[in-house]
């Protein structure tokens, strides 16, 4: 008896095979890594800079908190005031009153054809006291009080960046349930492939690097007129000149932002999110894409397979066995980065996400202007 395949079927499990792939080697061994020493070299000085444009209600929030971080080496806060119209400038005046290693740059206008934030950000650098730099927003919250400490062991692997995960708090609803495992899956991309040795991103909401470093880029020269990539650009240029990247993924060394509230404002951010994937090294854009290639040519094919009942059968199988093994491994990595969303919700959230990607890529190519704030 002869068993026929399919060309669509032959793809799909294909596709199958190559997200599996991706599954085996780089995301379960990583969900499954042993937990990061609780002690390391002697800590350093760390300098932690923030750029804030118009948020005083959000560092009212996060500043008290970075001031009760336990890190004995000691730190100063940089905030860089970038041409704020509310009450910033006053707010971190006064607590440059009380707390001497609070430090402020004010920036009133940024020159023409430059990205606001990196011009920020290097202002904010260069009066930095400190060899390492610690960098976040002003619409996250470090985990706990030791987020210095973790990130700062990341250095003594040794490194020359550090890069961390910054997770969305949860709320009620499906976009907010989208917009964290959007967060989740990349974060699982960029951590798991930088710790197999591939690290190709990380993300300014919680990431590290020394001034050496910077240096070496020469800033965001190679990029400062494109408005993202203050993070990933800069970990592009960085491992290019021969920087060494570790990843610090404990629960204590998260980030916690805020998400977006309409599916308008999610669509602008990852808009320019993913404008900078244009510019990744050949190698990168390659592993990254077949992984978001092989679940889209699933889905693509899944749906195709579906007005062919000869393949139900086989269509129902071969999902079956993707979907569980995907689910569970999705699982097992949201525990370890404490970062979970309801189990029942992955599969449809999976499918929806890949949809989403591909109209925003498709948006991306017709569309390719983009906005700061």
């Amino acid at each position: 008896m002869s068993f026929h395949v399919s060309p669509a079927l032959g793809l799909l499990l294909l596709s199958i095979a190559v997200q599996l792939y991706y599954v085996a080697y780089y995301f379960l061994p990583f969900a499954r890594r042993a937990p990061e020493p609780t002690e390391g070299p002697a800590p350093e000085p760390v300098s932690v800079l923030v750029c804030a444009h118009n948020e005083l209600e959000n560092l009212r929030r996060l500043l008290p908190l970075l001031l009760q971080q336990d890190y004995p080496a000691g730190f100063e806060i940089i905030l860089v005031d970038d041409r704020s119209e509310d009450d910033t400038f006053l707010y971190v005046q006064q607590l440059t009153q009380y707390y001497p290693h609070v430090r402020m740059v004010t920036v009133k206008n940024t020159p023409d054809g430059l990205s606001p934030k990196k011009y920020a950000l290097t202002l904010g650098i260069k009066i930095a006291r400190h060899p390492r730099m610690l960098f976040t927003d002003a619409d996250c919250i470090p985990a706990t009080n030791q987020w210095l400490n973790y990130m700062q062991r990341g250095f003594g692997r040794p490194a020359d960046m550090v890069v961390g995960y910054s997770a969305y708090a949860p709320e009620p609803g499906f976009l907010n349930k989208l917009i964290r495992f959007e967060t989740f899956l990349t974060g699982a991309q960029y951590l798991s492939f930088a710790w197999r040795g591939f690290p190709y991103m990380g993300v300014g909401r919680n990431l590290a690097y020394t001034r050496q470093v910077f240096h070496s880029t020469k800033g965001f020269a190679s990029h400062i007129r494109s408005l993202g990539g203050d993070d990933d650009l800069l970990v592009q240029d960085a491992v290019t000149q021969g920087a060494r990247v570790a990843v610090v993924a404990e629960p204590g060394a998260h980030t916690l932002s805020e998400p977006a509230q309409t599916w308008g404002a999610w669509w602008l951010q990852k808009r320019r999110h993913l404008s900078a994937g244009r510019r990744y090294k050949l190698s990168d854009r390659l592993r990254v894409g077949i992984f978001i290639g092989a679940n889209l040519v699933f889905y693509g094919t899944a749906i195709g397979l579906l007005f062919s009942p000869l393949n139900w059968v086989s269509l129902a199988i071969a999902w079956c066995i993707r979907t569980v093994c995907v689910t569970a491994v999705y699982a097992r990595l949201g525990r370890r980065l404490d970062d979970r969303l309801p189990l029942a919700w992955l599969p449809l959230l999976d499918a929806v996400y890949f949809f989403y990607y591909l109209a925003l890529g498709i948006s991306l190519f017709l569309y390719r202007t983009l906005r700061w704030k």
